[in-house]
């Protein structure tokens, strides 16, 4: 078998996102002699082992699911949380306004249940570094479980307990990125902590929150091209003879700021 054949098979403790006809998705790790039961019937674990990523199979009441390795975005929306994580959407946003590469140094604040987490680790990979903080454990506890599952081998990635409010620790950074209700307090220690051009980004769910952080960025002198962005998405069906957005969207769920770390201008600037 080709390793690219091979990646694509089911293997003993894959995760696997299971979904129905109604496009209802189920997130389970495959263990041999296990079940999956849904309101459709059991799925034997056996019948999804061994079989191509796609693989359609048929319940114990008789119903076709379609057994699919799950993709980063869909990870980040079913895994187990604490707190509300970032929307896809947003983390798309998020990796390209931040301009997030491979081989970077990242500190990042508000772990959560490390949706954002993940997805800065997978894209550094081994050469980067991601270095996140919290100031709970159990916050810290959730997003290393969470990440351990879809990226079992990261260390480019560390975990801290730790307020970014008061210090980070780390320097030379290319980007921070803050999930922080009052990020204006970290505005000082992330000027002194990024590099020269680094991008700083924070994610806040309010008006007033993202208006007191481009205030604060905007007296460090250092912060120039203060940016805030909201995205929304609007998902379109596409029909035999019709085509037509869709009843819902996902509209606001944050304001998502950037700026670059400039020299600071001379007094008669």
């Amino acid at each position: 078998m080709t390793d690219s054949k091979r990646r694509n098979v089911f293997n003993q403790g894959d995760q696997c996102m299971l979904v129905d006809k109604r496009e209802r998705r189920y997130l389970i790790k495959l263990e041999e002699s296990s079940l999956f039961s849904t309101h459709l019937g059991d799925v034997s674990h056996d019948d999804v082992i061994g079989h191509q990523d796609g693989a359609r199979v048929t319940t114990s009441r008789g119903h076709v699911v379609l057994a699919l390795k799950p993709t980063m975005a869909d990870y980040t929306r079913l895994m187990p949380r604490i707190a509300t994580v970032i929307y896809p959407k947003d983390i798309g946003a998020i990796l390209a306004l931040g301009d997030i590469y491979p081989g970077l140094k990242i500190v990042e604040a508000g772990c959560g249940s490390g949706a954002v987490t993940l997805v800065l680790a997978r894209i550094v990979g081994d050469q980067g570094q991601v270095i996140t903080y919290d100031v709970r454990q159990d916050m810290i506890d959730r997003a290393r479980e969470n990440v351990a599952i879809a990226l079992p081998d990261h260390p480019q990635l560390r975990f801290k307990l730790g307020d970014v409010s008061k210090q980070i620790d780390e320097s030379d950074v290319d980007r921070i990125f803050l999930d922080l209700p009052e990020p204006w307090d970290v505005v000082p220690h992330a000027g002194n902590a990024l590099v020269p051009g680094g991008i700083f980004i924070s994610f806040v769910p309010t008006v007033l929150q993202f208006q007191d952080l481009t205030t604060a960025l905007r007296a460090d002198r250092r912060f120039q091209l203060i940016e805030t962005v909201e995205v929304l998405v609007r998902p379109w069906s596409s029909g035999s003879r019709s085509v037509r957005p869709a009843q819902r969207m996902v509209a606001h769920t944050g304001f998502i700021t950037t700026a670059r770390k400039c020299e600071e201008p001379k007094q008669e600037d």
